[in-house]
């Protein structure tokens, strides 16, 4: 639990594999695919290499549709060198939209690898990238009453969200392990706090988290209010979770602001289980994501 990918021991280095499938949009869902699979590969501090994807299609599926996915999906596997090396496609009774269960593998030659559970006493906790990115594009693409509860420029901010600022954290989270960060964590379903408490719970310690510091992605954040949901607890993919040493943190944090990351220090890593507010009160923490639970409403 809390670990994003598993490892496999190989003659002279280390096979890093991951899975996740896209289930809650359909909105450019090959290229979604890709890019959460990635994350998980990433976050070991392994750069993901080759894609496979399994993809279920609702019937009425048209040749022009199969066309656009395969084509979001193979302009993000360009972009981060990723090569497509298998997987299965068909039409099946059993989605009502399109499906696409990703399996992402990366190689590790010297077989050096992160683990989430590699968190230390006294570590400063990055977040890098912003925060609910990935909800505010699933929302925009799936709930489009929504459209006019919030400014239009905020809109289609939201709508773009999965290209800019993006869901990836490939290049972040291999220059974070470049700066020394040596346990890092891709915050997904459950949001920032879901993150927060795999974090501290795979590591056996508890966070305190500076709520002041976090980074939020303003049309997400106002996705989330309009349509009554935490966005503590809504998808966050597209930021990163980084653990420092609290002598090391402070420069890591500023040399990554130069080269352009949002970054700040939110939470410091001690004894103890759990993770809590600078004022002693417990993150809340969310039995399903609110985005689904916002889909599965409507």
């Amino acid at each position: 639990a809390g670990e994003d990918a598993g490892v496999i021991a190989v003659a002279d280095g280390a096979l890093v594999v991951a899975g996740d499938p896209v289930t809650m949009t359909g909105a450019d869902v090959g290229a979604h695919a890709v890019l959460v699979n990635a994350n998980d590969i990433a976050v070991t501090g392994v750069r993901p290499r080759w894609f496979l994807a399994t993809i279920l299609l609702p019937e009425g599926t048209s040749e022009d549709d199969v066309r656009v996915l395969f084509s979001g999906m193979q302009a993000m596997l360009k972009r981060h060198d990723i090569l497509l090396v298998g997987g299965h496609i068909e039409v099946t009774t059993s989605v009502r939209q399109t499906v696409v269960s990703g399996h992402m593998l990366g190689y590790a030659s010297d077989g050096v690898f992160l683990r989430t559970a590699d968190m230390q006493t006294g570590d400063v906790i990055l977040q890098i990238g912003t925060a609910p990115v990935e909800a505010a594009a699933v929302l925009a693409n799936e709930v489009a009453v929504a459209e006019k509860t919030i400014p239009a420029e905020l809109w289609q901010a939201a709508l773009d969200a999965l290209n800019e600022p993006g869901i990836s954290v490939i290049e972040p989270a291999l220059r974070a392990v470049s700066l020394g960060a040596h346990a890092l964590h891709d915050p997904t379903e459950g949001g920032l706090s879901a993150g927060l408490y795999e974090m501290a719970e795979a590591a056996g310690l508890a966070l305190q988290l500076d709520e002041h510091a976090v980074l939020w992605f303003e049309p997400g954040i106002a996705l989330c209010h309009s349509l009554d949901a935490d966005p503590w607890g809504a998808l966050a993919s597209g930021a990163l979770l980084a653990a420092f040493h609290s002598d090391g943190a402070e420069a890591a944090c500023r040399t990554l602001i130069a080269e352009g990351y949002s970054v700040a220090a939110i939470a410091h890593a001690g004894p103890g289980a759990g993770v809590s507010f600078t004022n002693g009160q417990a993150l809340p923490r969310y039995e399903r994501d609110e985005v689904l639970r916002l889909l599965g409403t409507l």
